[in-house]
């Protein structure tokens, strides 16, 4: 396997940022602004769907590397062809509220069939926040062992905040700190923390083991692409500020 040096740089520095466009999302101008704001404000990489047509398409836009998301692993071939740089097992929240789940066994194989797949790529595979942090753990251990080169955790979906403000983003941040937390310490390959995070929490999920952070909603929900861009930055400068105090101490 051999993974995009930028982003190799970036989780070895423990501040890769992944901006998220989704899943699920096929919206062409939608995509198009995401990427783009995600390259003009600094991050390290982007997060689609996979898809052949939209990979090249984003190709054109960016030279950031590409990751595409699927839990199919068949639609990962022709997104790779078409110059996808690392693939994603996961962005699982897109499809909770729709009442499927995800067990540790069907990820696993998932994962052992994507490998079989595609032997070469960087992969990445996120543990479902459904499971209990120990067995996140465990499903992390053996998706390594399988051929898993980065674990993703999740979890803003389930959270529930009760406050306003601050307090109410470190709420909503708790399950997915919690899990970079007991997997960081589980594994040795990156763990990037992914799903309810904003520039508040960033800084602890580096602090939690993370190399690395996934944001979506906080971005792609936004209207306007300078908006985007505002967010994007805010969230590198986050990460960058705790690199800076990581090195100090």
């Amino acid at each position: 396997m051999t993974m995009h040096p930028k982003l190799q740089t970036a989780l070895a520095q423990h501040k890769a940022l992944k901006v998220i466009s989704g899943l699920t999302n096929f919206d062409i101008e939608n995509v198009t602004a995401i990427v783009k704001a995600a390259q003009a404000g600094g991050a390290t990489f982007v997060d689609i769907a996979a898809d052949g047509a939209l990979v090249r398409h984003v190709r054109q836009l960016i030279d950031l590397p590409i990751c595409v998301s699927a839990i199919k692993p068949t639609l990962f071939i022709e997104a790779v062809k078409a110059g996808a740089d690392l693939i994603e097992i996961g962005n699982f929240d897109a499809f909770y509220a729709q009442g499927r789940r995800f067990e540790a066994e069907e990820v696993l194989a998932l994962t052992k069939e994507t490998r079989s797949l595609l032997p070469e790529i960087t992969l990445s595979v996120t543990v479902p926040h459904i499971l209990p942090l120990d067995e996140q753990a465990q499903l992390a251990e053996r998706l390594v062992e399988v051929g898993a080169d980065i674990i993703q955790t999740e979890g803003g979906s389930s959270s529930k905040p009760t406050h306003a403000g601050t307090l109410g983003l470190i709420e909503k941040a708790a399950p997915t700190l919690a899990a970079a937390c007991s997997i960081s310490d589980a594994v040795s390959v990156p763990v990037l923390c992914a799903s309810g995070l904003s520039s508040v929490t960033v800084p602890m999920a580096i602090a939690a083991g993370a190399s690395g952070v996934g944001v979506g909603s906080a971005i792609n929900q936004l209207n306007n692409e300078v908006a985007m861009v505002a967010a994007v930055r805010s969230l590198v400068e986050a990460l960058n500020i705790t690199s800076r105090a990581a090195i100090t101490h």
